[in-house]
Protein backbone atom coordinates (compact mmCIF):
# COMPACT_ATOMS: atom_id res chain seq x y z
CA UNK A 1 0.00 0.00 0.00
CA UNK A 2 1.41 3.40 -0.66
CA UNK A 3 1.63 5.91 1.81
CA UNK A 4 2.77 9.53 2.03
CA UNK A 5 4.89 11.13 4.21
CA UNK A 6 4.66 14.93 4.75
CA UNK A 7 7.65 16.09 6.13
CA UNK A 8 7.44 19.29 8.39
CA UNK A 9 10.55 20.45 10.08
CA UNK A 10 10.20 22.60 13.15
CA UNK A 11 10.35 26.60 12.63
CA UNK A 12 13.76 27.83 12.56
CA UNK A 13 15.11 29.54 15.75
CA UNK A 14 15.61 32.85 16.43
CA UNK A 15 19.39 33.18 15.08
CA UNK A 16 17.34 31.30 11.88
CA UNK A 17 19.41 28.15 12.40
CA UNK A 18 17.21 24.76 10.94
CA UNK A 19 16.85 21.73 13.07
CA UNK A 20 20.19 19.64 13.97
CA UNK A 21 19.61 17.30 10.51
CA UNK A 22 22.59 17.28 8.34
CA UNK A 23 22.92 16.13 4.96
CA UNK A 24 23.98 13.49 5.92
CA UNK A 25 21.34 12.00 7.80
CA UNK A 26 19.03 12.80 5.03
CA UNK A 27 21.46 11.00 2.57
CA UNK A 28 21.45 8.15 4.99
CA UNK A 29 17.44 7.61 5.22
CA UNK A 30 17.18 8.33 1.42
CA UNK A 31 19.47 5.05 0.82
CA UNK A 32 17.78 3.10 3.50
CA UNK A 33 14.72 3.65 1.49
CA UNK A 34 15.46 2.70 -1.69
CA UNK A 35 17.75 -0.09 -0.54
CA UNK A 36 14.07 -1.31 0.87
CA UNK A 37 12.97 -1.24 -2.09
CA UNK A 38 10.01 0.73 -1.42
CA UNK A 39 10.72 4.58 -2.56
CA UNK A 40 7.93 5.40 -4.83
CA UNK A 41 8.79 9.11 -5.37
CA UNK A 42 9.44 11.78 -3.26
CA UNK A 43 11.00 15.60 -3.46
CA UNK A 44 12.28 18.28 -1.24
CA UNK A 45 10.67 21.61 -1.63
CA UNK A 46 12.39 25.01 -2.11
CA UNK A 47 12.66 27.67 0.49
CA UNK A 48 10.10 28.65 1.99
CA UNK A 49 10.06 32.62 0.72
CA UNK A 50 9.70 31.53 -2.96
CA UNK A 51 5.98 30.01 -2.47
CA UNK A 52 2.34 31.32 -3.48
CA UNK A 53 -0.42 30.74 -2.41
CA UNK A 54 -4.04 30.92 -4.53
CA UNK A 55 -6.78 31.73 -2.97
CA UNK A 56 -10.82 31.53 -4.94
CA UNK A 57 -13.77 33.04 -3.20
CA UNK A 58 -16.97 32.02 -3.39
CA UNK A 59 -17.38 34.14 -6.50
CA UNK A 60 -14.61 33.39 -8.50
CA UNK A 61 -12.91 35.84 -7.81
CA UNK A 62 -8.57 35.03 -7.60
CA UNK A 63 -5.95 36.08 -5.01
CA UNK A 64 -2.58 35.40 -5.13
CA UNK A 65 -0.12 36.61 -2.31
CA UNK A 66 3.25 35.51 -1.71
CA UNK A 67 3.93 33.53 0.82
CA UNK A 68 2.06 30.41 2.52
CA UNK A 69 0.82 32.19 5.78
CA UNK A 70 -0.18 28.80 7.43
CA UNK A 71 -0.77 29.46 10.94
CA UNK A 72 1.89 26.81 12.18
CA UNK A 73 5.10 26.80 12.95
CA UNK A 74 6.23 24.06 11.34
CA UNK A 75 7.29 23.99 7.45
CA UNK A 76 6.56 21.69 4.68
CA UNK A 77 9.74 20.60 3.59
CA UNK A 78 9.07 17.64 1.06
CA UNK A 79 7.46 14.77 0.83
CA UNK A 80 8.33 11.05 0.19
CA UNK A 81 5.98 8.37 -1.33
CA UNK A 82 6.78 4.76 -0.25
CA UNK A 83 5.00 1.48 -1.18
CA UNK A 84 4.81 -0.37 2.12
CA UNK A 85 2.44 -3.30 3.37
CA UNK A 86 0.81 -1.76 5.98
CA UNK A 87 0.47 1.55 8.16
CA UNK A 88 2.70 0.01 10.70
CA UNK A 89 5.85 -0.47 8.41
CA UNK A 90 4.66 3.11 7.19
CA UNK A 91 4.85 4.24 10.57
CA UNK A 92 7.93 2.81 11.32
CA UNK A 93 9.64 4.36 8.28
CA UNK A 94 8.14 8.00 9.03
CA UNK A 95 9.90 7.42 12.61
CA UNK A 96 13.34 6.71 11.21
CA UNK A 97 12.92 10.08 8.95
CA UNK A 98 15.39 12.93 10.03
CA UNK A 99 12.32 15.32 10.00
CA UNK A 100 10.71 13.67 12.66
CA UNK A 101 13.46 14.92 15.21
CA UNK A 102 14.06 18.16 17.19
CA UNK A 103 10.83 19.40 16.77
CA UNK A 104 10.00 18.03 13.43
CA UNK A 105 7.18 16.06 12.62
CA UNK A 106 6.10 13.66 9.50
CA UNK A 107 2.42 13.32 8.57
CA UNK A 108 1.29 9.88 7.20
CA UNK A 109 -1.31 9.31 4.49
CA UNK A 110 -2.51 6.75 2.56
CA UNK A 111 -2.91 7.57 -0.55
CA UNK A 112 -6.10 6.94 -2.17
CA UNK A 113 -6.55 4.27 -4.92
CA UNK A 114 -9.32 5.48 -7.20
CA UNK A 115 -9.73 2.23 -9.27
CA UNK A 116 -9.84 -0.30 -6.55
Amino acid sequence: MKYMLLIHSAAVDEQGGAPQCTVEDWMAYDKDVRDAGIHVSGESLADLVTATTVRVSPSGERTVTDGPFAETRELLGGFLVIDVPDLDAALDWAARCPGSRDGGAVVVRPVADFGA
